[in-house]
């Protein structure tokens, strides 16, 4: 019996360490399963450079290779999928699934998955970036997201025309439109440096909304360019005339995203890169390569913010003569103010070089606003702070073309004089220092003779 007991005891107690070395694998196991969920969630929310590429066929991925290409060797992760895919998703438990967007897709008439307009304005609101490429094929879908940020497409089968600026290669409509350089807006940050090489250009006409100041003109048609249909004859006015039709448009928001829309998918085909251009009319200059393809890397650099992206680095402020900043300043001191501001440059941060960059010292309106000075990598100033009271910003508030708006604000007060810090003579007050001691002493004098024709009465 005893025996037995022992055994059961025994048993037991492996039974109680059995469970508590299960248990003990179950909390690991969970342990482990936590961390890899969290780990998939931080993936999926540090997609740096994923980019989703939605094509009408995925015969567009070997027509447009060099672009892909190009890409590619910048360091995006390229995802190529039909626009009609069911699987298309942008955003996924919250978080964006990609960066940027390339829609080289303008006949797709309904978007497959979750992904229609409204996602992909809610994606540009949310930061991100987006490429797109028409046709005279455009459909409703790219004509709509065109209308959201401001681009009015020319409607379906139209094209730029062209009768004094076309190709000799043009079969006759004179829609193979030849673009000069001097059409491309004046901002390297964007179109990239300058050259003389013309760009090719076959697609659809748009205008841009003369009520949103964000849009951008980077490539127009000239002077002698309208956007109309090319096979009936013009029976009222175009869509675009002259220098209002745009062949390249693009949009930089309030969020720093950023969108460009080309009229030509055609403009990033290889063969539009590789082809030789000439003007059809006499004694034009034949170029072997069109400009597209430095155009088209410029573009990708810029919409995809690898180039024009600034950022604030330390911003510093002190009296004159210190090195940290007090509890409040008072009025009238000598104020010393530094920021450093950074560039993306070929993937690393490096200082901006710029001379326009000024600072505002504001209440609720400037009271003072002076440009910043460059000294090795930083921007700083020395200013003497205003007779005023009250809480104030330091503000920089840098908006210049082609580059994302770049803020900063810091808060600071100002009192009054604390009374030991008064002067307690002035010169502005001397005279009246004067007359009082000049009273004084006449009252003196007065009181000595005053007194000695006292006494002299008494004596007599």
């Amino acid at each position: 019996m005893a025996a037995l007991t022992a055994v059961m005891q025994t048993s037991r107690s492996n039974s109680v360490l059995s469970s508590k070395k299960w248990t003990r694998f179950g909390l690991l196991g969970n342990n482990v399963l936590l961390f890899l969920s969290l780990a998939c969630m931080l993936h999926c929310a540090s997609a740096d450079g994923k980019t989703l590429v939605l094509l009408d066929n995925l015969n567009i991925r070997d027509t447009h290779s060099i672009f892909f290409r190009s890409l590619a060797d910048r360091g995006f992760d390229l995802t190529f999928k039909t626009a009609d895919d069911p699987s298309l998703s942008l955003i996924k438990y919250g978080q964006f699934l990609y960066d940027h967007l390339i829609l080289f897709s303008p006949s797709v008439e309904d978007f497959g998955g979750n992904i229609n307009v409204e996602t992909i304005t809610s994606f540009i609101d949310g930061g991100g970036n987006v490429l797109v490429a028409a046709n005279s094929d455009i459909g409703d879908p790219l004509r709509e997201l065109g209308s959201e940020c401001g681009i009015e497409f020319d409607e379906e089968k139209t094209a730029v025309i062209d009768h004094h600026n076309y190709d000799v290669s043009d079969p006759g409509e004179h829609t193979m439109i030849v673009a000069d350089p001097e059409n491309l807006l004046k901002a390297p940050t964007i179109v990239g440096k300058p050259t003389n090489k013309p760009i090719l250009f076959k697609g659809v006409g748009m205008v841009a909304d003369p009520d949103n100041p964000l849009v951008l003109d980077i490539l127009t048609g000239s002077s002698t360019s309208y956007s109309f249909f090319p096979d009936r004859p013009i029976s009222q006015y175009p869509h675009a005339v002259g220098k209002n039709t745009l062949l390249i448009a693009g949009l930089q928001a309030r969020n720093n995203a950023r969108v460009v829309f080309s009229g030509s998918l055609h403009f990033f085909s290889d063969a539009f890169f590789n082809s030789p251009v000439q003007k059809a009319t006499p004694g034009s200059q034949r170029h072997e390569q069109t400009g597209n393809m430095e155009l088209a890397e410029a573009l990708s650099r810029w919409v995809f913010k690898e180039a024009g992206v600034l950022r604030v680095g330390a911003v510093t402020h002190h009296p004159e003569g210190e090195s940290t900043p007090p509890a409040a300043y008072t009025i009238t001191d000598l104020v010393e103010y530094s920021i450093v501001i950074e560039m993306l440059s070929e993937g690393r941060w490096v200082p901006f070089d710029g001379d326009d960059i000024q600072l505002e010292f504001v209440r609720i309106d400037p009271f003072v606003r002076t440009y910043l000075k460059k000294n090795g990598g930083k921007y700083s100033v020395k200013f003497k702070l205003p007779d005023v009271y009250g809480v104030f910003q330091f503000k920089v508030d840098y908006n210049r073309l082609g580059y994302t708006h770049l803020y900063s604000s810091t808060q600071v007060s100002v009192r009054p004089l604390q009374h030991t810090q008064y002067e307690r003579f002035i010169p502005s007050a001397f005279p009246y220092y004067a007359s009082v001691f000049s009273m004084m002493a006449g009252l003196f004098v007065f009181s000595i003779v005053f007194l000695h024709m006292k006494e002299k009465e008494k004596s007599d």
